[in-house]
């Protein structure tokens, strides 16, 4: 399946999709009260964790893959039009807060650039150049992850990431929500959540929407945990930048080591804040530089630093 810039053509690629499908039962929803619609798109978006579900295995071998080649420095680098990009850079801004990566570790990419954020930026999902140029603005390397984000599946933008990653020896993903997509395709591992029509015809923000989401939430999150970005299912190595977080990194300490409060703000103060280093502290025992010592050498692995501290 590929991209034409024959209208004919076009539409034609785009009725045999899935996600563009026009549903004749729901023709008349205009006309029904706002409590049936809502009902509807609640019943429509119960179905989704489902379909997730029927990727789980392609998913998990993703997974594993994107948290073998970051452990030897590589990015995660999302790459995306319209909804699909915006759900590729809302996952990689959060992976800072709450991983404590560095802005560059997890990346995220928008055909258009930033101001396609919050406008529509016409042309520029159809572009393979702007892609590649993206990419390139980069410096790819072989450990890096590209992950093409597309609901249909035949986004040039998408497509043209995946393959120019995939030509730079950087592993590569296709997300997308039709079978037999260019986009899973072309890239290494394949991910197609089929999710059905949408409520409203080829709208994708909805069900492909949340699926995409769903997905990135694990993509993100489970490499994170591979990691060992978490403690059990703390997030230790959150970056405490406000008051919330600050209470928040308090309570991961209570949670992880059942010390008091008193013996909590000692942690905190002895590592300059650092949650994991704190709880170090706490479990092992040991002072503030002694856990940074004991983290640097685990690779910033909890458990395994525990585990050096007490043997």
């Amino acid at each position: 399946m590929s991209s034409t810039s024959n209208p004919r053509d076009l539409r034609a690629e785009l009725e045999s999709l899935t996600t563009e499908a026009f549903r004749p039962e729901l023709a008349g929803i205009d006309q029904l009260p706002t409590l049936d619609i809502a009902r509807l798109m609640n019943t429509e978006d119960a179905t989704v964790a489902a379909a997730v579900a029927q990727r789980l295995p392609e998913i998990s071998a993703a997974i594993d893959a994107v948290a073998d080649r970051m452990g030897r420095g590589g990015r995660l680098i999302y790459m995306g039009a319209g909804t699909a990009g915006r759900l590729g850079v809302l996952d990689a801004s959060e992976c800072p807060p709450t991983f404590n990566t560095h802005p560059s570790e997890v990346v995220g990419l928008i055909a258009g650039g930033p101001e396609a954020l919050v406008t529509s930026i016409e042309g520029a999902e159809d572009s393979r150049e702007l892609a590649e140029a993206d990419l390139d603005a980069l410096a790819l390397t072989p450990d890096d992850t590209v992950v093409g984000i597309s609901a249909s599946g035949r986004t040039p933008y998408a497509i043209a990431a995946v393959e120019h990653a995939r030509s730079e020896g950087a592993l590569t993903i296709g997300l997308s929500c039709n079978e037999l997509s260019a986009l899973a395709a072309a890239a290494e591992h394949g991910i197609e959540v089929v999710v059905g029509p949408e409520l409203l015809t080829g709208s994708t923000r909805l069900k492909a929407g949340t699926a995409q989401k769903l997905v990135l939430n694990m993509l993100s999150t489970i490499t994170m945990i591979r990691l060992g970005k978490t403690y059990g299912n703390l997030m230790v190595d959150v970056r405490a930048s406000n008051d919330k977080l600050r209470a928040r990194s308090r309570r991961i300490v209570a949670l992880a080591t059942g010390a008091d409060d008193a013996e909590i703000e000692r942690a905190l103060a002895a590592t300059d804040g650092e949650v994991k280093n704190a709880i170090l502290v706490v479990l092992a025992g040991v002072d503030g530089p002694t856990a940074a010592r004991l983290l640097e050498e685990s690779g910033g692995r909890l458990r395994a630093a525990l585990t050096a501290a007490t043997t």
